[in-house]
């Protein structure tokens, strides 16, 4: 996503770009790649840096802001329907990275310190959505299979709606497991064997829903979507195994004894 929005920036395909990876003796370190960051914000700095970079390349040719930027082998080739022009990158000095052309910006969302009262602007942006589960729960055994989870985010942009999509489907894994399967015991779950995860066996069917509701400050509207796919899934389902057969599940995971246990606390 990064580099799509810093070619849509700069107005060239993305297969013009070449993505170097996260390595700080080659790239500036902007810090860790967590939570709901990377889109927000190191995709706003591709943004502002794809818009530099395009701005000094008009300049050098004089063109105007819907000047076209076509890279070819050693040189740029730029054109607004009026005239083209060609830079020709070999004959440039390359700077202290080899670079004969270079733009670096860096973006640091606004946010402000809480006051005495514990009101403030901690966070630049945050991340809504909505999750529904249904869930099937064996009156005799205790055990839940979830059957379809519906998620509506609004991501601000769908930048890359296959990879928001990937996004939330793997939150839901994520939190499946939490809710249903995974519990830390010392001693006992130190391995897979032991430590259950969600399998493509227990996966339930998801359905998706993308709302864009562009944000001022993300790049191109765009909000982030890491954990808040996590957080109301286990939610979404300890309530509908509640509906389902009355157990309020108080200690997860939702173990098929304690969900035994839960419906005869409820009468069932």
């Amino acid at each position: 996503m990064i580099a799509q929005i810093c070619a849509d920036a700069l107005g060239v395909a993305v297969a013009d770009l070449d993505l170097v990876g996260p390595d700080t003796a080659l790239t500036p370190d902007c810090g860790k790649t967590s939570a709901s960051r990377q889109t927000y914000i190191t995709g706003k700095a591709a943004e502002m840096a794809g818009r530099a970079l395009r701005a000094r390349i008009l300049a050098m040719t004089n063109m105007g802001e819907d000047a076209v930027i076509r890279p070819e082998p050693g040189a740029l080739r730029v054109s607004d329907g009026r005239g083209e022009r060609r830079i020709d990158l070999v004959a440039l000095e390359p700077d202290g990275n080899g670079y004969v052309l270079a733009a670096e910006e860096s973006y640091d969302p606004p946010t402000g310190a809480l006051d005495e009262s514990g009101q403030g602007v901690p966070y630049a942006v945050y991340g809504y959505g909505a999750q529904m589960a249904e869930v099937e729960v064996d009156m005799g055994l205790g055990t839940v299979k979830v059957r379809r989870i519906t998620a509506a985010h609004d991501v601000g942009r769908a930048i890359n709606p296959a990879l928001a999509e990937g996004q939330i489907e793997g939150g839901i894994a994520q939190g499946l497991g939490l809710a249903l399967m995974e519990e830390f015991v010392p001693g006992r779950t130190e391995n897979l064997h032991d430590y259950l995860i969600p399998t493509v066996g227990d996966m339930p069917e998801i359905r998706s829903i993308l709302i864009e509701v562009p944000d001022p400050e993300g790049p191109f509207g765009a909000k982030g979507l890491g954990e808040h796919v996590l957080i109301p899934t286990a939610p979404a389902i300890l309530n509908a195994i509640r509906h389902a057969c009355g157990a309020r599940i108080t200690r997860l995971p939702a173990r098929p004894d304690r969900v035994l246990a839960a419906m005869r606390e409820a009468g069932r």
